[in-house]
């Protein structure tokens, strides 16, 4: 195990003394970016694919933090934090104990060592953490927002990559908690929603300041099968199939039907034309709350596409493949994937998720594992604008793309309370471009503020700002 810079390791203590030592109050914590050059960020599910490749990207953009790995498998975790270097460290915590997740924010950790338990806790207040990010989806049909809690009571600086609308309201409830104790947060901090949310926020910014009025805003999604990024991402897209889409037209919040409303979006270079269909997506609402805009939408589609195409996701057509109904596929009426009742329930999706896992893995290794983002805003002079965000790593994109968040936080950006990423209070607009920037690293195509025919045509400058 890595040092932890000055800890203590004593004994299993009396039952007396472990209660005082668990009901002591929290240490003060002091600002890692304002008193020292290094910080302590705690990564929940850091033994995951999103959480593992968080913690590799926090460790290349700045590798003097100290990132501590949160999960449940110990042995898994150890190891990965032995790849991740000597400012790495496991740490055993479960998101459903409250007391556990304290301790692990308090620096205080419970480790074996030579099959004798020990309790390793700090005698510095510098040595708690600065940070906690929580990976451990999927956030459909969380009750509670357990870790968001635990930071508030720890004074915690936090953010998440929930991907979930009714859960990323439920974190935003907690608002004035975190704002009255002086911890500053931000939910659904990933790629997207996350980044695409930033790159909105940009798009919205730019029309106001040259005198446009935004009218509508599409966020359009595109992976190549699951993108590499684990069972994870296969359960949210079940669970997603069992949820109405949430969309507003000129004003009006209207229900959709999730998969519905199919387009054909050209991606750009390396992507180019896919099908995207509607889905619930967290970031419609904040958009439309926080940006103003009154028509506003989101839709993902994955590959490889072609025959039979479930009118929901080539993943969705692989588990109709191993149901043995592709006769129903091909007719587009998916047995599983219009049974909203059989996918509202988790375990059903989880059982799904198992049994056709396998055969997405293997797909993704013929499908690669691209991810594209393109967000459009159009504007009532007429101007349409883009921003688009491609890379051939998805897991690899979200890890920076998180770190992102993760780095703007520590570095003091982000006030006290809860914020989704357009908030100016979460990312203010002069960190903004900084964040887009390190969430781009290793990115195939990254284009800003263009108008859309200059990415779907991929045009050649003839001079005099003529293009073909």
């Amino acid at each position: 195990m890595a040092a932890m810079g000055t800890v203590r390791a004593c004994a299993p203590p009396a039952a007396a003394a472990s209660s005082t030592r668990d009901t002591a109050p929290a240490p003060q914590r002091m600002n890692p970016m304002k008193s020292s050059k290094s910080g302590r960020v705690l990564v929940i599910g850091g033994t995951g694919r999103v959480g593992g490749s968080t913690a590799a990207a926090l460790s290349k953009l700045r590798p003097d933090l100290s990132i501590l790995a949160g999960g449940r498998n110990r042995e898994k975790g150890e190891s990965f934090a032995a790849k991740l270097g000597e400012q790495s460290e496991f740490v055993q915590v479960d998101t459903r104990s409250a007391s556990m997740l304290e301790k692990a924010l308090q620096g205080r950790y419970s480790v074996m060592q030579r099959n004798t338990l020990l309790l390793i806790y700090p005698v510095a207040p510098d040595v708690c953490v600065d940070l906690v990010v929580h990976t451990a989806g999927p956030f459909q049909r969380a009750e509670e927002c357990t870790v968001l809690q635990a930071a508030i009571s720890t004074k915690a600086p936090y953010i998440d990559v929930c991907d979930d609308l009714n859960y990323s309201w439920r974190a935003k409830g907690f608002h004035e908690q975190a704002k009255t104790a002086g911890v500053p947060a931000i939910t659904t901090a990933g790629i997207c929603p996350g980044v695409s949310n930033v790159m909105a926020a940009e798009l919205v910014r730019a029309a106001r300041s040259e005198n446009g009025e935004p009218e509508r805003l599409r966020f359009f999604y595109y992976t190549a099968g699951t993108g590499g990024a684990g069972p994870t991402i296969l359960t949210t897209s079940f669970l997603l199939l069992g949820e109405d889409v949430i969309a507003y037209n000129k004003g009006e919040e209207i229900k959709l039907k999730p998969y519905s409303g199919s387009l054909s979006i050209d991606f750009g270079k390396g992507v180019r034309k896919k099908n995207v269909y509607l889905l619930n997506l967290p970031e419609v609402k904040s958009a439309f709350k926080i940006l103003g805009v009154p028509t506003v939408s989101a839709r993902l589609g994955t590959a490889p596409s072609g025959i039979g195409e479930c009118r929901f996701s080539q993943t969705f057509y692989l588990l109709a493949c191993t149901m043995e109904c592709l006769e129903e596929v091909l007719s587009q009426k998916c047995l599983v994937c219009d049974n909203e009742e059989f996918l509202r329930d988790k375990n059903n999706v989880q059982k799904l998720v198992e049994s056709v896992d396998p055969l997405v893995r293997a797909v993704d290794g013929i499908a690669g594992e691209h991810v594209s983002m393109r967000v459009d805003l159009d504007c009532s002079n007429g101007q349409n604008t883009i921003r688009l965000f491609t890379h051939k790593k998805l897991f690899v994109s979200v890890g920076f793309a998180t770190a992102a968040f993760a780095l703007t936080v520590l570095e003091g950006n982000t006030q006290p309370g809860v914020w989704f990423p357009e908030e100016p209070e979460g990312i203010p607009m002069e960190a903004r471009e900084l964040l887009l920037e390190r969430a781009s690293e290793g990115t195939s195509n990254f284009v800003m503020n263009k108008p859309s025919w200059m990415v779907e045509t991929d045009p050649k400058e003839v001079g005099l700002g003529l293009y073909v």
